[in-house]
């Protein structure tokens, strides 16, 4: 996990009240892109006095704690998780945003949204829905436990494409010293935004933490903050 201090948070959370409440949400562990969007949660809350706890777990682990309320939500899903999670509240607006890109170690093709990949096997991480809604009715996936076995999965030979969000999949990639061998190709399959989700017992706590989302929004310092946690994990030894 990324340990990286964020001079700005420091400055939102001081001089707050020694008698914080705690939230506690799932993050899917490993995962990159989970660990900006705590640290933009983390700002988040910091302004309604609300302290984070995180608790990394697997993506369908997670999934399975936040929505019988054992932990307090998910830090970022795609939009349509209330559909199959109703105990999940979604936060509106989006707090971040995912591009999942196409990784290979030796095909070069323009993609084309998913069923440019369609005629390929393919490697995801069990428990992204980006990942699983994009590839549903596809007839050669493997969901694999998390991001650094679908890697190495993938430099093994075990399916031709792996997709994951493209920050994260750099950053693994880089992390195994796979860089030489493992690339991904553009565009992206999509843009989608993804949203904080609660547990149904915080339903009064749901638009106070929208109303902050939207303000960060506007005035720009959320987008800052995404910026520099971004450039940050990406040039971490």
């Amino acid at each position: 996990m990324w340990r990286i201090v964020v001079v700005c948070l420091s400055l939102l959370t001081a001089g707050t009240s020694s008698a914080q409440s705690v939230i506690r949400l799932a993050r899917i562990a490993d995962i990159p892109d989970q660990y900006v969007g705590g640290e933009m949660l983390r700002a988040v809350y910091a302004k309604l006095n609300i302290k984070l706890e995180f608790e990394d777990v697997p993506g369908k682990r997670a999934l399975a704690l936040s929505s019988s309320g054992e932990l307090d939500g998910e830090i970022q899903r795609i939009g349509t998780l209330s559909r199959d999670y109703p105990t999940l509240l979604q936060v509106t607006p989006a707090i971040n945003y995912i591009e999942p890109a196409v990784f290979t170690t030796k095909l070069h093709f323009d993609v084309d949204g998913w069923n440019s990949i369609r005629n390929y096997s393919i490697g995801i991480v069990r428990g992204v829905g980006s990942s699983e809604a994009g590839t549903r009715g596809m007839d050669r996936v493997t969901a694999t436990t998390g991001i650094e076995n679908m890697i190495r999965m993938l430099d093994a030979d075990r399916f031709d494409v792996m997709v994951t969000d493209l920050f994260s999949g750099l950053v693994a990639v880089r992390k195994l010293n796979l860089q030489a061998r493992i690339y991904p190709l553009s565009p992206p399959l999509e843009r989608i935004n993804i949203y904080h989700y609660l547990h149904e017992r915080h339903r009064d706590l749901v638009p106070k933490v929208g109303q902050v989302i939207a303000q960060m929004q506007a005035s720009g310092e959320l987008a800052a903050l995404r910026e520099a946690l971004v450039k940050q994990v990406l040039s971490a030894p």
